[in-house]
C-alpha cells in the first residue's frame, strides 16, 4: 500500500476507536491493537512493515519527551532509592530469567538473551495509557522506571546482538559499553537542554520557542547516538531538565500552543503504534511456519508469567530500599501495592523497537537465526500486557483498597491560597510601580479578594466532604443517624484562616500566607470612594491589563517558589500555571503571524 492510503487508514482507525472504546467500556489502547489484529487478516494491510528506525526515531523522541516533561521531579528524587535498582537490577534480572526460558525452549543462548533484552524494560507510554487509575504516587514511581530503564535494556540487547554475532565480550568491554550508554546518554541531554535553555531565553516569538522545543528530543537522540550512548536516556534527562525550567524561558501564548500540540500529537502516534502492534503480529504468525507456531505460543505464555514472577518477586527482595522513613504501611498493604505495580509493569513501544531492530543478516551475509521468533514472542508478550493485564488493572486496583489519596488536592488548594494572598500583599506595591489609579486598584482588590475567598470556600468545602463520608460511614456501621447532625448543618462548622469576609460594608479582611518568607500576614484592605478624574476608559483598561498582568507574574514567581522548596509537586504547578497562562493570553491577546 501507498504511504498516504496508510496514512489514511491509520487516521480512520483511530477516529472509529476513540468513537467505539468508551461505548464497549474498554480502554483505547486495548481496542486499537484489536484492530489492528482484526485489519491484519486483509493480506494488503499485512504487509505494512514498522520499520524499526520509525519507533526508535520518530516515535519514541516524541512520546518520551512528552512523559517527561509531565512527569513529577519531586516524586523522582523522593522515590529514587526506589527507582534505580527497579530500572537497572529488575531490567537485568529480568532478561536473564526470559533468556533462561528461551533456551528452555531451544532457542540459544544468545538468541534468547536478545529475547530477554527486548521484553525487560516496561514501557513509558503504556504506563501512561493504561496506569493513570493507579495512585497518584505510585503512578509517577512507575512511570520514572519506565523512562529510565530502556537504557540498561538497550545495553543488554547490544551485547546480546554482538554475542549472536560471534563477536567477543570481556567484562571490560561491558563495563565500558554501559558507562558510555549511560554517562554518554545524560550527558547528551544535559548539553542539548543547555543549548536549548539558551536560545529560549533570547526569544519571545511562539513559533520560535516551540519549534526549538520540537527540536530538543531529536537532536538529543541523535546526538547520543553518534557517540554510541543511549538516545533514550538522552531523550529523558533533556525532557526532565526542559521541564524544569520552561516556566522561566518560555511565554504564556507558547505554553498554551504546546500543551494543546503536543498531546494531541502524542494521541496519534500513540494510537497509530497500537494498531501496527496488532499488524506486526498478524505479520510475523503468517511469516512463521505452523509446526512452530503452538511452540513460541507456549514460549510466549511462559516469558509473560516470567516477567511478572521475577517483577513481583524483586519487589519482595528489595523492600528494605522501599521501607519508607515514615509510619509502616498497614499489614497487608504492602503485598497488595506489589501486586498492583506487578500488573501495572506493562510492555509497549521500546519493547517492539528492539525486537525489530534485530538484523535480519550481516556484512558477510550471515544471520542471526530466530529473528521472526525474537519478534513473534516479543509482540506476543506486548499483546498479552495490553489485551489482559489492561482490563485486569482496575480490578486489582479496587482489591487492593489503597486510601483515597487527597494530597494532589490539598496542595492545590494551598499554592492557591499561597499565590493569591501574597499578590494581595504586593497590589499596593505594584499599583504605584506601574502608576495604575484608586478606581482600579479596588476593582483589582475585589477581585482579589473573591478569588481567595473562592478558594478558601473550595478548600473548606472538600474538607467538610471528608468529614460529612466519615459521619456517614460511622452512621452505618452503628445502624443510627449521628446525633450531631453533622453534614447536615451543624452548631458549629471549621472556618480557615481566611474565609472571613465582610461584603456590606467595602471593608474586607483576610489572612494569607506569603510564601516568599513564611510569614503570616493580616491585610486590612478598604476599598476609597470611586477615582473622580474623568479619566478615559482606554486608560482605565490599559492600567487594569498592566496591573492584571504585574499581579499574574507575581504569583507565577511565588509558585515557582513553592515548587523549588518542595512544598508542591511538579503536576499541582502545571495545574495552575495553565490557568495563569491562560488569563494572561486573554489579557495580552493571541499573538499574530505575518
Amino acid at each position: 500500500m501507498e504511504g498516504l492510503e496508510v496514512t489514511v487508514l491509520l487516521g480512520l482507525t483511530i477516529l472509529v476507536g476513540t468513537l467505539i472504546a468508551p461505548r464497549v467500556r474498554l480502554a483505547l489502547p486495548l481496542v486499537l491493537v484489536i484492530f489492528g489484529l482484526l485489519l491484519g487478516f486483509v493480506p494488503q494491510l499485512r504487509e505494512v512493515q514498522l520499520p524499526p528506525e520509525t519507533v526508535l526515531l520518530l516515535f519514541l523522541p516524541v512520546m518520551l519527551f512528552w512523559e517527561s516533561l509531565t512527569t513529577s521531579l519531586r516524586s523522582i528524587r523522593r522515590d529514587f532509592r526506589y527507582i534505580l535498582p527497579m530500572s537497572t537490577v529488575l531490567v537485568v534480572a529480568s532478561a536473564f530469567a526470559v533468556a533462561g526460558i528461551g533456551v528452555l525452549f531451544g532457542m540459544p543462548w544468545e538468541i534468547a538473551l536478545i529475547l530477554g533484552a527486548a521484553v525487560a524494560p516496561p514501557d513509558a507510554t503504556a504506563v501512561a495509557a493504561l496506569g493513570r487509575l493507579l495512585p497518584r504516587r505510585m503512578f509517577m514511581k512507575l512511570k520514572a522506571e519506565s523512562l529510565t530503564n530502556d537504557g540498561t535494556a538497550l545495553v543488554l540487547y547490544a551485547i546480546a546482538v554482538s554475542l549472536a554475532l560471534g563477536s567477543q565480550i570481556t567484562p571490560l568491554s561491558v563495563t565500558l559499553d554501559v558507562l558510555v550508554s549511560y554517562v554518554g546518554g545524560i550527558a547528551a541531554g544535559v548539553v542539548v537542554a543547555g543549548l536549548g535553555y539558551l536560545l529560549l531565553r533570547r526569544t519571545s516569538s511562539t513559533i520560535v520557542i516551540n519549534v526549538a522545543l520540537l527540536l530538543i528530543p531529536f537532536t538529543a537522540f541523535l546526538v547520543a547516538e553518534m557517540v554510541h550512548a543511549s538516545g533514550v536516556l538522552a531523550v529523558v534527562v533533556a525532557g526532565l531538565i526542559v521541564a524544569y525550567v520552561a516556566p522561566r524561558v518560555t511565554t504564556a501564548s507558547s505554553r498554551r500552543q504546546a500543551d494543546a500540540a503536543w498531546p494531541f500529537g502524542v494521541f496519534l502516534l500513540n494510537g497509530a503504534l497500537f494498531v501496527l502492534i496488532g499488524l506486526e503480529v498478524q505479520y510475523v504468525v503468517h511469516e512463521i511456519s505452523a509446526a512452530a507456531i503452538g511452540r513460541l505460543v507456549l514460549l510466549t505464555l511462559a516469558v509473560w508469567v516470567t516477567l511478572l514472577v521475577v517483577r513481583y518477586l524483586f519487589q519482595l527482595l528489595n523492600v528494605l530500599v522501599q521501607r519508607p522513613a515514615g509510619l509502616r504501611p498497614a499489614p497487608g498493604a504492602r503485598a497488595r501495592a506489589r501486586v498492583v505495580s506487578t500488573v501495572a509493569g506493562m510492555r509497549g513501544a521500546v519493547s517492539l523497537a528492539i525486537a525489530l531492530s534485530v538484523p535480519a543478516a550481516v556484512t558477510e551475509g550471515g544471520a542471526v537465526n530466530g529473528r521472526d521468533e525474537i519478534v513473534f514472542v516479543t509482540a506476543g508478550v506486548i499483546l498479552l500486557s495490553l489485551l489482559v493485564q489492561g482490563p485486569l488493572l482496575p480490578a486489582i486496583v479496587r482489591w487492593a483498597r489503597f486510601p483515597v489519596d487527597h494530597v494532589e488536592d490539598e496542595e492545590y488548594e494551598l499554592a492557591e491560597r499561597a499565590i493569591s494572598g501574597a499578590a494581595l500583599a504586593a497590589l499596593d506595591d505594584l499599583a504605584s510601580e506601574h502608576g495604575v489609579g484608586q478606581e482600579v486598584l479596588d476593582h483589582v482588590r475585589s477581585e482579589g479578594y473573591r478569588m481567595l475567598e473562592v478558594a478558601n470556600a473550595r478548600a473548606l468545602a472538600r474538607e467538610q466532604a471528608l468529614v460529612d463520608a466519615e459521619a456517614d460511614a460511622l452512621d452505618e456501621m452503628l445502624g443510627e443517624p449521628d446525633p450531631l447532625g453533622a453534614g447536615t448543618g451543624g452548631p458549629t462548622r471549621p472556618v480557615a484562616p481566611g474565609a472571613d469576609q465582610d461584603t456590606g460594608g467595602g471593608t474586607a479582611q483576610i489572612a494569607a500566607a506569603d510564601a516568599t518568607d513564611g510569614a503570616v500576614l493580616q491585610i486590612i484592605a478598604t476599598s476609597a470612594d470611586v477615582d473622580l478624574a474623568q479619566r478615559s476608559p482606554l486608560i482605565r483598561h490599559d492600567e487594569h491589563t498592566r496591573l492584571k498582568l504585574a499581579l499574574i507574574d507575581r504569583k507565577r514567581e511565588v509558585l515557582l517558589g513553592l515548587r523549588g522548596s518542595g512544598t508542591v509537586d511538579d503536576i499541582v504547578v502545571r495545574r495552575i500555571s495553565a490557568r495563569l497562562d491562560l488569563e494572561q493570553v486573554r489579557l495580552q491577546g493571541i499573538e499574530e503571524y505575518d
